[in-house]
């Protein structure tokens, strides 16, 4: 009985050490998918999705 309770406490203490090695951190995002400035500008693709055109042609600058 008491090797059958050495068990369980080794198996909870591994169980238990397993969860402190995995942190979570979350990063709190400011502003909005709307209000967001990138780096680099959109694709003429999705320029073109965004203004409801139906040729990409004009927000690809070296296309003409």
């Amino acid at each position: 009985m008491k090797l059958k309770q050495i068990a369980a406490f080794c198996l909870l203490v591994v169980f238990a050490a397993s969860f402190t090695n995995c942190k979570a951190s979350a990063s709190a995002s400011v502003g909005t998918k709307s209000t967001r400035t990138n780096s680099k500008p959109l694709p003429p693709g999705q320029a073109k999705k965004m203004n409801g055109d139906k040729s990409a042609k004009k927000y690809a600058p070296g296309h003409n």
